[in-house]
Parts: C-alpha cells; structure tokens; sequence
C-alpha cells in the first residue's frame, strides 16, 4: 500500500515579511493558512499581479490567522481566481474582514482612478487587483470557529485556533494532517504578540507539534526597554515643544486602537494637555467598535493600566476625502493618525507631503515596515521620498517608536518557543526579511538542538 503523502508549500512570506500562504496538502485535500498580499520592494507587490504557484480552484478552504493585510489582503483576488471553499476565522476576525477588505477594495479602486486620471501607470487603464464586488463574494464563503474548538478544514485536515495575542483576533493554527496511518501535527505560528502588551492578552502556550512555521519579523532584534507610553509620551512633548503636527501611520487595526488608549492614559494621568486629535481613517473607528465589544466580553484585555474610554472629545474622525484634505491647513500641536501603516498609499501620503515638509513636524513610525516601503527608507535616513510620482524632501523629525511592534522580538519568539513540550521534528521559519530569519533559525538549534530550516518561496517539502 502506497505511503500518503503530507506536503507543505511556501507561497508567501518566505524570505520576506509579507505575503503570507502556506499551503498544506494531504491527498486531493489541501489548506490554505493565510492569504495575504505582497508589500514593499517593487519585485515584491508585482508578485500579487502573477498567478500564485498553486491552482486557486483546487483548494479546499483557507483559514486565516488574522486581518492585516500581509495576511488576509489577497482573499479577494484568490477568489476572483476561482477558490470557492471555506474561510475558516475566529469570531473577532469575522467581525473585522469586512471592514479590512472593504477599505482595501475602496483603496485599490482610488489609486487606479489616480493613476488613471495622472497618467502615472504603464498600463492602459489601470485596474485595481480586486473590487467590492470580489470582496462581497469573499464574505460570503466566512465560517466562524470559537478559540480552542477542533473543526474539519478538509478530508483529514482538522485544525484549531489557539489566542496568540498580537491584535484582536489573532491566532495561531494547529493542524492535525492524516489518517491513522499517517499522521502529522502542524502549528502555524501567525503573528506571535508581546508579552505584557496593552489591550491583547500573552500568546497561548503552544502544543506540542511534529513541526512548526514560525514567524521571524524581529528574528534577530530585541525591543527597547521603554514602554510604549512612555515612548508616546516623549514624542507627543517634541510637537509640544515645536508646535508642529504629530503624524502616525498606524494600521487600522490593533495599532490605532493601541494609540488611542494610551493617548487617552497620558492625558487622564495628566502627562499631557489634551491636544487635538484627528484620527483620519474611517475604518480605524469601525475597528475601535469591534476592539470595544470584545474589550467587554473580555477576549482583549485593557492592560495594567486603570481602564477607561478610548475615544474622547478632542478625538475627531475625519470620514470624506474632503475632510481629509481640509487637514492640510492644521497647525500644531496637533496629532494625526492615519492608515497605512508602511506608508504604503491611502491618506497618510497626503499628510506625509502637507506636514513632514514644515520643520518641527514629527513622523512617529509605530510598527514594523517593511524593505522597500517609504517608512522603512525614512526610518534608514532617507530625507526624500517620492510620492505619486514627486520626490518630497522632508524637512521634519523621524522617530521610531520601535515598542509599539505588535510582533514579539527574539527573546519573546523564544519564549514561545519554549512553551513545546518536546522537540519538534522540523521547525520552519519564515514571514521575516532574510538575515533576521536566518539568525532566529541558528538560535532556535544553538539553544534547543531543533533542526530549522528558513524555505525558499514556492518551495515544498513532504512532511
């Protein structure tokens, strides 16, 4: 009788941070752990353009991790390309896709009408990778699945989600590949959280597993000992003292939230007056929503901290583009907060081009950014970035608030690490640039004598 055969692909994610596919098959079954988009270097936001090395209509269901871009953003155009299975999610995911894919749908539309309207686009017209209409077919193949419940994703692919902090929602995959005769246990890391985080609770420990695929965004670096507050704090005393406008790229999800609560810390705790706030990004209130509902059924916790609200009077939301433009005449101290957080397009560019290009101004960067993004180059001294075509020289601070990484650092990937109970057979690293996942995976053997590889993309091995 023929041996089965358990395989895993690396479509994303794979010597980069972005993109993140995982493709495990088991006979004519396979599942598809993530679906992200590509960002940053050129070569790389190209690769959402190009067919995926897989059949799209061959896969039987996609479970998802969590709603950031790099993870969930190309679900649309997997469907457009004729996947028609289930998304597997955990309930504050479900309750957060729609909100994630419609922006991006909306965003997409917005830059190829740009680019269209400029002229800015070797292709005539520009098109957008996917519509609302492609979203609304995605919506409509969600399946919800509670934290810690066991649930088929395909024939003899059972998988569960487990809490893995890093944004409300999050999870990591545990799946059980095979039959009787041939079985292999997968944990699909996701994004791992920090520990002692504001609003997300510490990662669950992980169970044991025949092999793992962890992420390695910050594989060779350790966080400040600074606490986010106080970071925040310090910045927001910069403008203070300027009179500029402080700007934050922020995702819309988890990491507006985070600023907003700590925000409303700083001024309840009297460390700062109560500046202006402009939060120019609908869907970071649609989010908030979501974060509150969960806050009260205790899925995200308020941290340490006394609780108190997140939203105040000196918060305003700036839902239409004409609000939004009417920004550019705002003066300090003020704080804007904006989507995307790379940088990447959306209305920050905009604000980016009005506010950095007046000395005393403040470009506070809030999470990771990755290579090629105009975040990561302002962050490695880079004084010029172009913007829809202009080069634009900027003339204000860059600070990077590097504690407010939703993404465990090496010694907290560690951590995690060392939650297994036995040795895992293989562990696969991955969702990281490559020197920082080849640095997690030599530490990973030098102090646990596990035997790690970091894939090549659209690399496959039998399990």
């Amino acid at each position: 009788m023929p041996t089965e055969t358990i395989s895993l692909g690396f479509h994303g994610a794979a010597r980069t941070v972005t993109g993140s596919k995982y493709l495990l098959r088991r006979g004519g079954a396979s599942l598809l752990v993530d679906c992200g988009m590509f960002q940053g270097l050129k070569e790389l936001r190209l690769r959402n353009w190009t067919a995926p090395a897989f059949d799209p209509k061959a896969v039987t269901a996609v479970a998802l991790t969590h709603t950031h871009i790099d993870h969930c953003g190309y679900l649309p155009r997997l469907v457009r390309s004729g996947f028609a299975g289930q998304v597997l999610c955990t309930p504050p995911t479900a309750d957060l896709l729609p909100i994630v894919l419609k922006d991006a749908a909306k965003l997409q539309q917005e830059d190829a009408d740009f680019f269209n309207k400029h002229g800015l686009s070797k292709h005539k017209p520009a098109e957008p990778l996917f519509t609302e209409d492609d979203v609304e077919r995605t919506l409509g193949l969600l399946q919800v699945v509670e934290y810690g419940r066991p649930f088929k994703a395909a024939e003899a692919l059972e998988a569960t989600f487990l809490d893995v902090g890093h944004i409300l929602g999050s999870a990591m995959v545990h799946v059980r590949a095979g039959s009787d005769g041939v079985q292999r246990t997968v944990l699909f890391s996701g994004d791992v959280g920090r520990y002692d985080a504001p609003l997300t609770p510490d990662p669950t420990v992980p169970p044991p597993s025949d092999y793992v695929v962890v992420e390695s965004t910050y594989g060779n670096r350790t966080h400040g000992a600074e606490r986010p507050i106080d970071e925040l704090e310090r910045v927001v005393k910069m403008v203070l003292k300027t009179g500029g406008v402080l700007l934050v790229p922020a995702f819309a999800v988890g990491r507006s939230q985070q600023l907003l609560y700590l925000l409303r810390q700083l001024e309840s705790a009297g460390r700062i007056p109560r500046l202006p706030i402009h939060v120019d990004s609908p869907m970071a209130f649609a989010t908030t929503e979501v974060y509150l509902k969960y806050l009260e059924s205790g899925q995200a916790r308020m941290d340490p901290l006394t609780g108190g609200p997140m939203v105040g009077e000196n918060i305003r939301l700036h839902k239409s583009v004409e609000e939004s433009r009417r920004l550019a005449d705002l003066r300090g101290p003020a704080v804007v907060i904006a989507s995307s957080g790379m940088l990447a397009g959306g209305r920050v560019l905009h604000h980016l081009k009005n506010f950095l290009t007046r000395e005393g101004s403040v470009l506070a960067i809030a999470g990771y950014q990755a290579m090629g993004t105009r975040g990561r180059l302002l962050l490695d001294g880079k004084r010029t970035v172009k913007i829809y075509g202009e080069e634009i020289v900027i003339r204000g601070s860059v600070v990077d608030m590097d504690g407010f990484s939703g993404h465990g650092d090496s010694n907290e990937l560690m951590r995690w690490l060392g939650g297994l109970s036995g040795a895992p057979r293989k562990v696969f690293v991955t969702h990281g640039e490559p020197d920082q996942s080849a640095a997690l995976g030599e530490r990973i053997t030098r102090e646990k004598g596990w035997a790690t590889h970091v894939p090549e993309m659209d690399e496959q091995v039998e399990l």
